[in-house]
């Protein structure tokens, strides 16, 4: 009996349901009703979303595939595309902190193996709660772990990323993971059951009751049903998933299969209902062939079932038994559940009954697209001017604490969890601007970063936007690369609050508007709504991963100082920004004020600039400024060299010392030249309309720095690095 209650406890309106009946000519039975509350949940169908993300620029010359499948795909030249998205499971990583992370990680790896490629790295960005609580201990000690454990089995290097800490995050961590995958142009393969009378194949493992509701569950608030909600977390198996991999990778290149899809948020139902829809077909399958691992599993359960590492493959009939031959050699099931149909129904069996008898369009089509309510937030955020905030009494101290803030510190504790190096394609260790993979056989390289600063999207959502394209752009000239493509993870709070709604539309805005300037596509990506917790909303969490190319890799620049004598250069303008600054958040307490602000076109020269100076090898070492300003900037240059380099610098501007030294003004890179090269660099400086200045010399094991003559800070490289280093670690001693 389906009433109002059940109606509700599938995440679905009245309005919803109503419409439900309409498209299907009846009342839906129970599993019909809850196929339709997986594909018309908002983690599946975008039914809040889709209005603003029409925005987003998708197309390119270089774009083979854009928003709509698996993964985007882009042209790297030489017969080969780049495969990659970011995808987010924040809602089971904090229900079941390890294997939230490990499923996150191993359904990003189906997500590009599914289009024939093959995963070559994975990043991750992370969000938690401060690390002074046992909470937020334990729950980034398991989504650690659970990255580690899954990305190290399945033999894929996690080669960098980002780790934030913020109280909005204590009661919804954020786990967004990304993934890159290589890919011969003419081998691609996508989500389609084409091909009346072909068969449908369930591979992989057995189907279990483990994740039923996943994503309904990822749509919706978090009250205080924590612990009943874990049996919709799925538990992985890395390994089984390297078996999916090979199996799935060999009948590809044979040519065995016509269509692959994997079985991700909603399980069976989404890969049967999706590749029917994309093909204009429709799909009959009987369940009692689906193999099971637990017994007595209900219709319901099976097609809603989350068990990981499966997919479901259409193949000719005359290749079944070739597809068939491939799987048993990797030990993996590979069972015909069905057929591809022409009447654009989903039919499902089992125990001889049909149980399942709806139009594949009105699961994946015809779902209600929602213009919801937006509104700025009233009254408007408070903007304290950066004169209220009084000057450190010591500015020594003042950065050392930065130093120890757990969003600036060395994230080793983190990465060295991590196998950055399998494969042998790794170029950077984890910890410079951007990763660096080479491609065997060829000079060129990519280049990858995930970047978006979640307090700068509060405090001016657009602005905030903007920056996070910015940003990952920066950081990929830094190391000598240009962008090509962009995906994103959209993390926000419950779009039903018009204020949310907002965010998310500037946010988005924001983005488009930085995307076109920079001429890059955004191939696809992840919305993550309703990241609430007892009515309390997480900060709008725009996170873009974006992949470059570095032409040649012998001239890539990674941050670190590179010898004594070498001249310290900024490129860019100081200015006096304080506002949404680290410095103001952890030394002062407080997260007013206005962001720095951006202009995107001063941006993009810079970018300009910097590859043109790499490129000239007029450079020794790039990095941008960021959290924490040019203090924590030039501090890292130092803890990146060989010997703990120290720099002596002088700033002479009539600004305020701590906007200086620790403000966060955007479009700035700190480069070092050796002074033979200073000439040629100012020069080109000028011809792209940027701002250069020489800032001092490398040498030393102090950091100095000078503010109109008088010494500000004058550390100890050795000290600083300690406090750096140290500062996650700390948290987690035994007491």
């Amino acid at each position: 009996m389906i009433d109002e209650q059940v109606i509700r406890d599938h995440g679905l309106t009245r309005e919803e349901y109503d419409l439900i009946v309409e498209l299907i000519g009846r009342d839906p039975n129970l599993t019909e009703l809850g196929i339709f509350s997986l594909m018309w949940s908002e983690h599946c169908s975008y039914k809040s979303s889709k209005v603003h993300l029409k925005k987003l620029p998708v197309t390119g010359k270089n774009v083979i595939q854009g928003p709509g499948e698996n993964a985007g795909i882009i042209d790297i030249g030489d017969g080969l595309a780049a495969v990659f998205k970011i995808e987010s499971h924040n809602h089971p990583s904090f229900i079941e902190p390890y294997q939230g992370a490990a499923t996150g990680v191993g359904g990003i790896l189906r997500d590009i193996f599914t289009m024939g490629a093959r995963p070559i790295a994975v990043m991750d960005s992370l969000r938690f709660g401060p690390l002074d609580t046992p909470r937020n201990r334990s729950v980034i000690d398991g989504v650690v772990s659970g990255i580690a454990g899954y990305g190290n089995s399945f033999g894929v290097p996690t080669v960098g990323g980002e780790v934030y800490f913020n109280e909005c995050y204590s009661l919804n961590p954020l786990v967004n993971a990304f993934c890159l995958g290589i890919v011969e142009k003419d081998k691609i393969f996508y989500a389609k059951a084409e091909g009346r009378g072909n068969a449908v194949l369930y591979v992989g493992s057995k189907t279990g009751r483990d994740g039923i509701h996943g994503a309904t569950m990822a749509s919706a608030e978090f009250g205080e049903d924590l612990e009943e909600k874990r049996p919709n977390v799925q538990v992985g198996d890395p390994f089984k998933e390297k078996l999916l991999l090979e199996a799935c990778l060999e009948v590809m290149d044979q040519g065995l299969i016509v269509g692959i899809q994997d079985m991700g948020a909603a399980g069976l139902t989404c890969s049967t209902t999706e590749m029917a829809a994309n093909a204009g077909l429709g799909i009959a399958i009987d369940l009692d062939l689906v193999p099971q691992r637990e017994e007595g599993m209900t219709p319901y359960e099976i097609m809603l079932s989350e068990s990981q590492e499966r997919m479901l493959i259409v193949a000719e009939e005359t290749r079944v038994s070739e597809v068939q031959d491939v799987f048993a050699k990797w030990d993996l099931d590979a069972i015909v559940i069905g057929r591809v149909t022409d009447d654009g129904r989903l039919h499902v069996r089992f125990q001889e009954e049909e149980v399942v008898d709806i139009p594949v369009d009105a699961v994946i089509k015809l779902c209600p697209v929602y213009q919801r309510r937006y509104s700025a937030p009233v009254p408007p955020r408070p903007t304290p001017a950066a004169e209220g905030v009084p000057l450190p009494e010591e500015f020594n101290a003042a950065f050392l604490k930065l130093l120890g803030s757990p969003t600036i510190a060395d994230k080793e504790w983190v990465f060295q969890q991590y196998d950055h190096m399998v494969q042998t394609n790794t170029a950077f260790l984890p910890g410079a601007d951007a990763a660096v993979l080479r491609l065997k056989g060829s000079q060129k390289a990519l280049a990858m970063t995930l970047d978006g600063n979640s307090l700068y999207a509060l405090l001016d959502p657009r602005t905030g936007g903007q920056i996070a394209v910015a940003e990952a752009c920066r950081n990929l000239a830094c190391v000598g690369a240009y962008p090509i493509g962009v995906t994103n993870c959209l993390n926000f709070g419950n779009p039903e609050k018009p204020e949310i709604m907002w965010q998310f539309k500037e946010v988005v805005e924001g983005i488009a508007e930085a995307c076109r300037i920079f001429e890059i596509p955004v191939t696809g990506g992840n919305v993550s709504f309703y990241n609430d917790t007892e009515g309390v909303s997480i900060h709008p969490t725009p996170v873009l991963g974006i992949l470059g190319i570095v032409d040649n890799i012998d001239l890539a620049v990674s941050p670190g100082l590179k010898g004594e004598g070498d001249l310290v250069v900024l490129l860019g303008e100081n200015r006096a920004e304080l506002g949404g600054s680290e410095y103001l958040r952890f030394v002062h307490g407080q997260e007013g004020g206005p962001p720095p602000k951006i202009d995107l076109e001063g941006e993009k020269r810079l970018h300009g600039l910097c590859l043109d100076a790499i490129s000239r090898r007029l450079l020794r070492s790039a990095h941008d400024i960021s959290e924490g300003g040019l203090a924590v900037c030039a501090a890292e240059c130092a803890f990146h060299s060989d010997s703990l380099l120290g720099c002596t610098l002088d700033l002479d501007e009539d600004l305020r010392t701590d906007a200086l030294l620790f403000g966060e003004t955007q479009s700035r890179i700190v480069v070092t030249a050796a002074p033979e090269n200073l000439e040629e660099l100012l020069r080109l400086a000028g011809e792209h309309k940027v701002e250069a200045s020489v800032l001092g010399k490398t040498g030393g094991g102090r950091i100095i720095f000078r503010h109109r003559g008088e010494t500000m800070i004058d550390t100890a490289v050795h000290e600083a690095f300690t406090r750096w280093k140290q500062a996650i670690p700390e948290h987690f001693k035994v007491k």
